[in-house]
Protein backbone atom coordinates (compact mmCIF):
# COMPACT_ATOMS: atom_id res chain seq x y z
CA UNK A 1 0.00 0.00 0.00
CA UNK A 2 1.48 3.88 -1.25
CA UNK A 3 2.14 5.85 1.78
CA UNK A 4 -0.15 8.29 2.92
CA UNK A 5 2.65 11.27 1.73
CA UNK A 6 2.28 9.72 -1.89
CA UNK A 7 -1.02 9.28 -1.34
CA UNK A 8 -1.67 13.07 -0.70
CA UNK A 9 0.62 13.56 -3.75
CA UNK A 10 -1.35 12.22 -6.23
CA UNK A 11 -4.58 13.91 -4.70
CA UNK A 12 -2.70 16.98 -4.40
CA UNK A 13 -2.10 16.55 -8.41
CA UNK A 14 -5.26 15.45 -9.29
CA UNK A 15 -6.98 18.21 -7.41
CA UNK A 16 -4.26 20.59 -9.73
CA UNK A 17 -6.10 19.05 -12.63
CA UNK A 18 -9.39 19.16 -11.64
CA UNK A 19 -8.95 22.70 -10.90
CA UNK A 20 -7.89 23.38 -14.85
CA UNK A 21 -10.70 21.65 -15.94
CA UNK A 22 -13.28 23.77 -14.04
CA UNK A 23 -14.90 26.87 -16.43
CA UNK A 24 -13.59 29.94 -14.07
CA UNK A 25 -16.99 32.09 -15.39
CA UNK A 26 -19.01 29.09 -13.99
CA UNK A 27 -17.92 29.99 -10.06
CA UNK A 28 -15.20 33.03 -10.57
CA UNK A 29 -15.34 33.49 -6.80
CA UNK A 30 -14.79 29.36 -6.07
CA UNK A 31 -12.01 29.46 -8.24
CA UNK A 32 -10.30 32.10 -6.72
CA UNK A 33 -10.53 31.17 -3.14
CA UNK A 34 -8.86 27.96 -4.70
CA UNK A 35 -6.37 29.34 -6.72
CA UNK A 36 -5.58 31.32 -3.98
CA UNK A 37 -5.33 28.47 -1.79
CA UNK A 38 -7.56 29.38 0.94
CA UNK A 39 -8.65 27.05 3.60
CA UNK A 40 -12.45 26.56 4.42
CA UNK A 41 -12.12 28.65 7.57
CA UNK A 42 -10.77 31.68 5.21
CA UNK A 43 -13.73 31.46 3.06
CA UNK A 44 -15.92 31.21 5.92
CA UNK A 45 -14.11 34.41 7.60
CA UNK A 46 -14.81 36.01 3.91
CA UNK A 47 -18.19 35.28 4.33
CA UNK A 48 -18.71 36.31 7.45
CA UNK A 49 -16.92 39.52 6.71
CA UNK A 50 -19.52 39.99 3.46
CA UNK A 51 -22.66 39.30 5.29
CA UNK A 52 -21.86 42.10 8.18
CA UNK A 53 -20.73 45.01 5.34
CA UNK A 54 -24.23 43.55 3.53
CA UNK A 55 -25.80 44.37 6.50
CA UNK A 56 -24.30 47.79 7.27
CA UNK A 57 -24.65 48.50 4.12
CA UNK A 58 -28.50 47.91 3.87
CA UNK A 59 -28.94 49.97 7.76
CA UNK A 60 -27.07 52.92 6.10
CA UNK A 61 -28.98 53.03 2.74
CA UNK A 62 -32.08 52.28 5.03
CA UNK A 63 -30.92 55.95 6.66
CA UNK A 64 -30.39 57.36 3.61
CA UNK A 65 -26.49 57.60 3.02
CA UNK A 66 -25.42 57.30 -0.81
CA UNK A 67 -21.53 57.12 0.25
CA UNK A 68 -20.13 53.60 1.14
CA UNK A 69 -16.51 54.16 1.16
CA UNK A 70 -16.20 52.86 4.48
CA UNK A 71 -17.61 49.91 3.92
CA UNK A 72 -15.27 49.59 1.02
CA UNK A 73 -12.29 50.40 3.54
CA UNK A 74 -13.62 48.03 5.73
CA UNK A 75 -13.43 45.04 3.40
CA UNK A 76 -10.37 45.93 1.75
CA UNK A 77 -8.59 45.85 5.49
CA UNK A 78 -10.12 42.54 6.91
CA UNK A 79 -9.86 40.61 3.43
CA UNK A 80 -7.26 37.81 3.31
CA UNK A 81 -4.00 39.36 2.30
CA UNK A 82 -3.84 36.70 -0.64
CA UNK A 83 -6.78 38.05 -2.44
CA UNK A 84 -6.89 41.33 -4.87
CA UNK A 85 -9.67 43.61 -3.74
CA UNK A 86 -10.96 44.51 -7.07
CA UNK A 87 -10.61 41.09 -8.34
CA UNK A 88 -12.55 39.23 -5.29
CA UNK A 89 -15.68 42.26 -5.73
CA UNK A 90 -15.66 41.42 -9.65
CA UNK A 91 -15.92 37.53 -8.67
CA UNK A 92 -18.69 37.89 -5.76
CA UNK A 93 -20.18 39.59 -8.46
CA UNK A 94 -20.18 37.48 -11.02
CA UNK A 95 -21.44 34.92 -9.02
CA UNK A 96 -24.13 36.67 -7.42
CA UNK A 97 -22.74 36.98 -4.48
CA UNK A 98 -24.06 39.93 -2.35
CA UNK A 99 -24.78 41.86 -5.36
CA UNK A 100 -25.99 44.84 -3.89
CA UNK A 101 -23.14 45.27 -2.25
CA UNK A 102 -20.28 44.20 -4.31
CA UNK A 103 -21.85 46.48 -7.43
CA UNK A 104 -21.54 49.59 -4.56
CA UNK A 105 -17.51 48.16 -4.18
CA UNK A 106 -17.33 47.81 -7.75
CA UNK A 107 -18.83 51.81 -8.84
CA UNK A 108 -15.95 52.95 -5.89
CA UNK A 109 -13.15 50.81 -7.26
CA UNK A 110 -13.80 52.15 -11.04
CA UNK A 111 -14.60 55.58 -10.27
Amino acid sequence: MDSIEKRLETLEYYQTLFFQMIDKNAGPFFHLVIKNGLTKEEIEGIHAICQELQSQYEDQKAQGLVIYTDLLTQFAGQLHPKLNVDETVQALLKQSLYRELMEEFSKIIHA
